[in-house]
């Protein structure tokens, strides 16, 4: 993709036009050519939309939960994008599930709604390497909402905190889900919790431990409340998305907002960074027999891995 496609297929999305959305973020994926030119226009036309993160451990309803936000979303007359974040193939390195499979029916005709599943490719955090800028896309692409998924690896998905503005934090009874909360530092990121799957035993219990553990904590200027919620028929779920709605208005009147973004462009550019450093020396090593050698060295004990990155480091970064 040259600099003209680039240009051509960002006008595409600033018109609305959804396959052009799609081949955009599947360019900034596959690092197509041209895909750091198109980044740099969408971050320059992002709108400011909302962004709210659904993370918990896997099993308890993430998935019908972002059906039933978006539902809700919809009804309050709000555009929304979500982005599923789903585990890569180990072959192909793509999404093992599909659009289509984490499409809610409802939603398959709407206009208003877009869903895509992004593949984490061996990224950790429960999320994508290329989620903040899949979120500048459907940001630049006008959409009032965006609600991303992480891929529900356990305990390994605070990645979420850094681009979300709102974090959800799903639980559900009988998963020992509070005690994973305290394991994970998930009381540290989430803005409101919401039990699923309330119907069940113990549901009562489970809301009940984590507003203890929440009343254990420093006070703070948010209080994230803890809801309940049968997402397959619904229920809560407008209250839910009350709480949603009420917690990016305290990030407004507290003047929060603009700080949330600072981080989440931060977390952008350190990806970026990474990318470029690690990328480089890896590609440079690989190229000229120097990383077998490393590896060598490593495995036969001659020297430790911080030694030899450092090595690595020194010899072709410059």
């Amino acid at each position: 993709m040259a600099a003209k496609g680039a240009h051509e297929l960002f006008q595409g999305i600033v018109q609305g036009s959804r396959p052009h959305l799609s081949r955009a973020i599947s360019h900034v994926e596959n690092g197509a050519r041209g895909a750091a030119e198109l980044l740099s226009h969408a971050y320059k036309a992002r709108k400011g939309a909302l962004i709210t993160g659904i993370t918990g451990s896997p099993g308890v309803g993430k998935s019908t939960l972002v059906d039933g936000i978006v539902r809700e979303l919809r009804k309050a007359g709000h555009t929304v994008g979500v982005l599923a974040v789903d585990p890569s193939s180990p072959f192909t390195g793509g999404a093992i599930l599909g659009d289509r499979v984490r499409m809610g029916q409802g939603h398959a005709l709407d206009e208003g709604v877009f869903f895509r599943s992004l593949a984490t490719r061996g990224h950790l955090g429960g999320l994508s390497r290329h989620t903040g800028d899949v979120i500048a896309l459907l940001d630049a692409f006008g959409f009032d909402h965006i609600v991303v998924e992480t891929v529900g690896a356990g305990q390994s998905e605070v990645d979420i905190m850094r681009y979300a503005h709102t974090v959800v934090v799903a639980l559900a009874p009988g998963l020992g889900d509070d005690m994973q909360a305290i394991k994970a530092g998930i009381l540290e990121i989430g803005d409101i919790f919401c039990v699923n799957k309330a119907d069940l035993p113990g549901a009562e219990r489970t809301r009940r431990d984590i507003e203890m553990m929440l009343d254990m904590k420093e006070p703070a200027g948010w209080r994230p409340p803890v809801t309940q919620a049968i997402a397959v028929n619904g229920q809560g779920l407008p209250e839910l998305v009350s709480e949603i709605f009420r917690h990016q208005s305290y990030l407004v009147a507290s003047d929060t907002l603009k700080e949330k973004n600072r981080w989440s462009y931060k977390a952008v550019l350190e990806e970026y960074l990474r990318l470029l450093t690690v990328g480089k020396v890896l590609e440079l090593a690989s190229r000229d027999g120097g990383l077998d050698a490393a590896l060598d060295d490593l495995m036969q004990g001659k020297a430790g891995p911080m030694e030899v990155a450092l090595k690595l480091l020194q010899k072709y970064w410059a």
